[in-house]
């Protein structure tokens, strides 16, 4: 995949001759009419929550006119999660989590810790979405993960969506599978539809 390029934010924001002045120049720049939460995340809480180190915000920029110009964003983050044994998709998913999760007998489910793909979206302003399908943007999100497990082990990635047909069929058509619904947070009930989100979880 060429013509993009990936840009940590926390790498701008400690670069003396850019800083937050020039990020928050970029993330102002970033429109998704379709997702507010996405839009918001990266508007108001990004430069945060990497400043913090709670999560990883990549933005990616795309060859425009002579320029690179951002089309779409990631983020990621390390995530602690529980899977009801029963809600495992399949024999296979039992013996991954054999692996990778831990299991507790007495309430019968696996507590197990990977890579959050907690935002991802593409940028509408100036049709820049055009510049990435869907497709491309989560697997540069993906490639991502892949380089942290190289590092710190691990092959299973979590994300969580809204409950819309077109979202789920996209991630699924990307390899995810659905294990669960979590119910909204009170902080999300004015940014997301429904009452609760989709877990859905992938084997790299």
């Amino acid at each position: 995949m060429s013509g993009y390029i990936g840009i940590n934010l926390r790498d701008i924001l400690s670069d003396d001759s850019l800083g937050e002045s020039a990020a928050n120049s970029i993330l102002s720049s970033f429109s998704c009419p379709l997702n507010p939460d996405v839009e918001y995340f990266l508007r108001h809480t990004a430069i945060e929550f990497s400043k913090q180190s709670i999560s990883s915000t990549y933005l990616i920029m795309a060859s425009y006119k002579e320029k690179y110009v951002l089309c779409g964003y990631f983020t990621l983050a390390n995530k602690v999660f529980c899977i009801e044994k029963d809600s495992l998709p399949s024999k296979n998913w039992k013996h991954r989590m054999n692996k990778f999760g831990q299991f507790d007998k007495t309430v019968q489910r696996y507590t197990i810790s990977a890579p959050l793909i907690g935002q991802l979206g593409k940028n509408y302003a100036n049709d820049y979405n055009k510049l990435i399908t869907g497709d491309e943007l989560l697997k540069l999100a993906l490639d991502k993960v892949r380089e942290m497990q190289y590092i710190v082990g691990g092959k299973i990635v979590y994300l969580e969506c809204e409950q819309k047909e077109k979202l789920i069929d996209f991630y699924q058509s990307n390899g995810f599978v659905n294990f669960g619904m979590r119910a909204l947070d009170r902080d999300e009930t004015d940014k997301l539809s429904g009452e609760s989100l989709v877990q859905m979880l992938r084997y790299m």
